[in-house]
């Protein structure tokens, strides 16, 4: 039998299987990096269409930190809507809890309306991240009322600039231009990092979110829509407990507590970490942050009408000695002398400082919140003075 001519052994028509469609190796890795890069753009593409728009972020679960910020957001740009022009803005975290419905049903004159755009386990840097898109042009505030527990500044044993729970706070209003700013105000790289790619890939930080919405789907767009349409009212009519630490006993000199019999794990973990601890190495981090981060809320506001009010809460049941910890820097006050920004009567509050008129260690009860409300209006009034419509932020 004959063999096929291009199959014969010793004619020019026998070539080496593959040797013609060899990509050279310097080609193929430009191919294969080429591939990588549109891969990855395609993936940022997608995560954009669906992170980077109101699409997800519309159906977040209300109960999550995200979901949350989220619905006090709109729930403030709704009130924003009707036009008032001596509201102000108030932001802190849970310690900041004041009743509006308190103010509307005791007959004072209420020269301002007082609107909560806090979150509870917030700091400054969340407090940034909302006002940005709540007050994208400046002028929608007669004020802007920042909650500290002290002016002076006490470090505590972590880095408040790398709280990375802050990440998951603001990642819906986080833009890629943020990028980089947003990921280099953490100290710790591992933190740096985290927060880089989510900002770039918001995905990987709505992960849980995502997985548990796909598990029931229709019951989660039920619960948002239900938030959206009760959040307002909820906030509003909410009571808090009548409960108290009536009983409470700090010895400051050994640091022993004396707690209510009936105290629970909250009351004893609160009193415990909040005002019963030693003093912790001052390190300069919490005034770097508040510089950083409150810093940014006053430049945000320079050349407005808003002005930016510092406010000491009730230092708890029973306040911590002044001298317990050594305080090296008051960066609060520094910025005091900024244009635009007020400090509120250190003092203010010190009235509320008593065991009863507190639910735990650090937070005001039923009765400590409304006197604190009446207190905290009546404060806010004095430092602003009489509403001047002609010049109001519109």
């Amino acid at each position: 039998m004959e063999v096929a001519p291009h199959c014969r052994m010793g004619t020019s028509t026998v070539r080496p299987l593959g040797k013609a469609n060899t990509v050279p190796k310097p080609q193929r890795g430009r191919q294969v990096i080429l591939a990588a890069v549109i891969a990855f753009l395609e993936v940022v593409a997608l995560d954009a269409l669906l992170f980077h728009t109101a699409l997800y972020p519309a159906i977040l679960d209300p109960d999550s930190s995200t979901g949350l910020f989220e619905l006090i957001l709109r729930r403030e740009q709704k009130a924003q809507a009707r036009g008032d022009p001596d509201l102000v803005a108030t932001l802190g975290n849970s310690r900041f809890a004041f009743s509006p419905k308190v103010l509307d049903q005791s007959g004072l004159n209420r020269p301002y309306r007082l609107r909560a755009a806090g979150i509870a386990g917030s700091n400054a840097r969340v407090w940034y991240y909302m006002l940005r898109d709540l007050d994208p042009a400046r002028r929608r505030y007669r004020a802007v009322v920042l909650a500290v527990d002290d002016y002076d500044d006490e470090d505590r044993g972590g880095d408040p600039a790398d709280d990375v729970r802050e990440l998951h706070y603001v990642i819906a209003r986080l833009r890629f231009a943020d990028a980089l700013t947003f990921a280099g105000s953490f100290d710790d790289r591992q933190f740096q990092w985290e927060a880089l790619r989510g900002v770039i890939l918001k995905g990987i930080v709505f992960q849980e979110d995502i997985r548990a919405f796909l598990a029931h789907p229709a019951h989660r767009i039920q619960y948002v829509q239900l938030c959206n349409r009760n959040y307002a009212a909820w906030t509003y009519d909410f009571l808090d407990t009548t409960r108290n630490m009536v009983g409470l006993k700090i010895d400051w000199d050994t640091l022993k507590v004396t707690f209510p019999p009936s105290a629970d794990d909250d009351q004893r973990g609160s009193v415990n970490s909040f005002l019963a601890h030693r003093p912790d190495a001052q390190t300069g981090r919490l005034a770097a942050y508040r510089r950083t981060w409150l810093g940014r809320i006053i430049d945000l506001y320079r050349g407005s009408g808003t002005k930016i009010i510092f406010l000491r809460l009730p230092r708890g049941p029973i306040p911590r000695p002044d001298g317990l910890s050594v305080k090296l820097t008051s960066s609060i006050r520094e910025m005091a002398s900024r244009p635009n920004v007020m400090l509120a009567d250190e003092h203010a509050f010190d009235s509320l400082e008593h065991p009863e008129l507190f639910r735990d260690g650090m937070h005001l009860n039923r009765e400590g919140t409304e006197r604190f409300s009446v207190l905290l209006e009546r404060e806010i009034s004095r430092l602003l003075g009489p509403p001047d419509h002609a010049a109001a932020v519109r």
